[in-house]
């Protein structure tokens, strides 16, 4: 065929096809974009949670002033001493922070000081208790989990209203995280794989395949390589967790502030990167059409009359 009969005959069909992968890729644009305000919402509410369930059990285990290694805790994030006039104070500044992420009020001052609070409650609470008990996964989840989420809070004003040092700590903080909660998922495959539901079949290969995406999300958000799509896949997947595992343990087990604190966990973990996705998108989006838009000037012609 001569090249004016091939573009006669595939022209137009190549034409649709390329129409339609942008109309696609479009839509997926669109879509992680519009993470950010459910993301913010769901976070919110998982640390709303944190702070009522704190002054709900902050009586729970009676007062325990020392702060040994081994000291007691309240069982909620970040696991404060049982001391209750403590419990009280820190449910309650929890419980307004939450309130103000809800509704969108100052939130980068009060998503900083929330991620620092927790991040300094893990410093001085957690760090000591997993440093006696490092070969220990669950004092190490203990440690991670608060880490996490004070780098997703310090994440949730976006990439342009925090310092780029502060951003890049925060992305370097999470990813080691999630690759230490990766790692774990493989060296723990039998143990985790005894929590999955029994109604869901292959335990070891979802525990391994979840396992991996930890890492590849890791990956993704500390290089800043397609971290949308990265944030949303992990988003996504504790999301299917809250609903498949967590959620059904806490309605088998309602009383019991530990399945809650787990949910909690979950949640903020669903919530955090699905609106560091929406923020990141928006802000390629940004970078586009800011491109774009300086390509387009015009240049001066010189010498022309």
């Amino acid at each position: 065929m001569k090249p004016r009969q091939v573009d006669i005959a595939f022209g137009p069909a190549c034409r649709r096809i390329v129409r339609v992968i942008s109309q696609g890729r479009t839509q997926t644009q669109q879509t992680l974009r519009a993470l950010a305000e459910p993301g913010r919402s769901i976070f919110s509410l998982s640390i709303l949670g944190f702070g009522l369930e704190t002054l709900l059990v902050a009586q729970s285990n009676g007062a325990n002033g020392s702060l040994s290694p081994d000291y007691r805790t309240i069982p909620v994030l970040p696991w404060i001493p049982t001391v209750p006039w403590l419990a009280y104070l820190f449910g309650a500044v929890v419980v307004v922070l939450g309130a103000c992420l809800l509704l969108n009020r100052r939130l980068k001052p009060v998503a900083l000081t929330l991620g620092a609070l927790l991040f300094v409650c893990t410093v001085i609470l957690d760090a000591p208790k997993y440093a006696v008990h490092l070969g220990s996964m669950g004092y190490r989840t203990i440690f991670l989990e608060p880490l996490g989420i004070a780098a997703l809070a310090c994440l949730l004003p976006g990439r342009d209203a925090i310092p780029a040092a502060l951003d890049r700590a925060s992305r370097y903080i999470l990813a080691v995280c999630l690759i230490v909660f990766g790692i774990d998922h493989f060296l723990g495959l039998g143990f985790i794989g005894g929590l999955v539901p029994q109604w869901i079949p292959f335990h070891v290969f979802w525990v391994a395949f979840f396992g991996a995406v930890f890492i590849a999300a890791a990956i993704s958000i500390a290089l800043d390589v397609m971290l949308p799509w990265g944030a949303a896949g992990l988003g996504l997947m504790f999301g299917i967790w809250v609903i498949t595992l967590h959620g059904p343990r806490v309605a088998h087990a309602l009383h019991n502030p530990d399945e809650w604190s787990s949910c909690l966990i979950a949640v903020a973990y669903w919530g955090g990167p699905w609106a560091l996705a929406g923020l990141a998108a928006r802000q390629e989006v940004s970078a586009v059409a800011g491109l774009n838009a300086r390509s387009t000037i015009p240049m001066p012609t010189l010498g022309v009359k």
